[in-house]
């Protein structure tokens, strides 16, 4: 499995997992009184830092501390580090609120958590169960520690698909007018966007599809149309969300997915694979005996008792189903199978639709930092023939994501990679069109609140961060 972030998210110091990196720098106020003599500083035997003046006095110091909105607004590292500056995004925090929806009676939380299809395969797999099995089985021990609702991702990843499928073919339209149309480069992966926010800025952020993630589309779910049905304002629900990747931590972060009139982020918290492995293991609790539950079908993407899925690859299926339903709409072509040539490597594959000996589309999914780069050194230098790339910064895609369960000492850590991916695919596969739930609440919520504002729903936006000019972030 991949390290803790994504490896676009450690270029500055490959090694650097537990110390920001030599630039990453804020600016603190240190507030001078006058008259005051000075002072020395000591460290204590527990790391703490004390001002010990000359009359003998001493005072604690506080540390300074980076959160996770300095991570992003800073464009002096990309690094792994920003792993210790959560401090708000961890299981602890679940705890937190549910102990406290049991001892306060007066500031109840709704407590929702929403749950990847990648996150549900690792699990399964660490547990030698089914992903539906493990699926309602994860209900099952939620709910018993007081969560109120468990939803699916692949749910909200059905208006992610619907929305980046239209998305590129009204791209693909006006591309004659703007240079800057094609190629579409998929917006689902944060490390990728941290990536190009701070690394390409103005050059590659009008290449990215300005749809949503399954993660944020859920949180525009839960905090808009659900707080709605509920009647509660979206303040009184704490949102979780199950992922496969550290920086899915970073992206619920965003200031963009601040709800300022309610006060309130769309995702409150995110946890890993991991981190619900860990969960359990801290209740004494094996996912084997927990007794199943029933699903919770509002946002959920069931059949029954089983999960359903989308077709294409381990990271969503955006290639898949971006190229079927452009060749449909565009040329009026049906495409039943998708024919995938590897080039430089498996994690960079092309997918071409050619009538007549003429290539009409041009697709490629593009995993991992590597083959990132060497995508966007061609698309600088005018060379790509790309209409649209999957791109995700974990090489396998989210499968292979850093939150994944990591595998036992004396497992082989390919062999559960392709258990991992064996039980992702073996859900049925739901084309997102068929989504009947999905239609209605296009009709109904989205159709109520207006066009713009349906967009806003939908749609996000990037922002280049610009290079600090600082002393302290030179490199000697």
């Amino acid at each position: 499995m991949a390290s803790v972030f994504s490896g676009v998210l450690q270029l500055t110091d490959l090694d650097d997992f537990i110390t920001p990196s030599q630039e990453c720098v804020k600016p603190v106020k240190v507030e001078k009184k006058q008259g005051k003599s000075l002072a020395k500083i000591q460290i204590e035997d527990d790391g703490s830092y004390v001002q010990v003046n000359q009359d003998g006095g001493k005072q604690k110091l506080e540390k300074a501390k980076i959160t996770l909105n300095d991570c992003l607004a800073c464009s002096g590292c990309i690094t792994s580090a920003e792993s210790v500056l959560i401090t708000q995004q961890s299981h602890e925090e679940i705890f937190k609120v549910l102990r406290n929806n049991k001892d306060n009676a007066t500031e109840q939380k709704v407590v929702v958590v929403s749950v990847s299809p990648q996150s549900r395969a690792s699990l399964a797999a660490s547990y030698d169960l089914s992903s539906s099995e493990a699926g309602r089985r994860l209900t099952s021990f939620f709910k018993g520690l007081g969560v109120h609702h468990v939803f699916d991702t692949s749910y909200s990843r059905t208006f992610s698909l619907l929305e980046s499928q239209r998305e590129f073919v009204e791209r693909f339209q006006r591309k004659e007018q703007d240079s800057k149309c094609l190629p579409m480069m998929t917006s689902a992966c944060p490390g990728w966007i941290c990536y190009a926010e701070k690394t390409h800025g103005d050059f590659i952020l009008p290449y990215i599809s300005t749809t949503r993630s399954p993660q944020q589309m859920m949180g525009s779910l839960v905090k808009g149309y659900f707080a709605e049905q509920q009647g509660i304002s979206p303040k009184q629900i704490y949102h979780v969300a199950v992922m496969p990747c550290f920086d899915k931590k970073l992206e619920a972060s965003r200031s963009d997915f601040y709800l300022d009139t309610a006060e309130t982020r769309e995702v409150d918290c995110v946890i890993t694979s991991g981190e619900v492995k860990k969960m359990l293991e801290e209740q004494n609790v094996s996912l084997n005996d927990v007794e199943p539950a029933p699903l919770d079908t509002m946002f959920s993407s069931v059949s029954g008792d089983d999960f359903l899925n989308h077709a294409g690859s381990g990271s969503g299926g955006y290639l898949h189903h971006a190229f079927t339903y452009a060749a449909k709409q565009l040329f009026g072509e049906e495409v039943k199978e998708l024919t995938y040539k590897t080039l430089r490597n498996k994690d960079f594959q092309e997918v071409t639709l050619e009538k007549d000996g003429k290539v009409l589309l041009c697709f490629a999914s593009t995993y991992g930092f590597r083959n990132i780069q060497n995508l966007v050194q061609k698309l600088k230098r005018g060379k790509s023939p790309y209409d649209f790339v999957e791109v995700m910064a974990c090489p396998s895609g989210c499968l292979n994501g850093g939150g994944q369960v990591k595998a036992l000492p004396g497992q082989n850590p390919k062999e559960l990679l392709q258990k991992v991916e064996k039980l992702y695919k073996s859900e049925r596969p739901l084309t997102p069109e068929d989504d009947a739930k999905v239609a209605e609440l296009y009709q109904t919520w989205l159709g109520s609140v207006g066009e713009e504002r349906a967009r806003e729903l939908l749609h996000t936006q990037y922002h280049t961060v610009e290079k600090m000019t600082n002393g302290l972030a030179m490199k000697w």
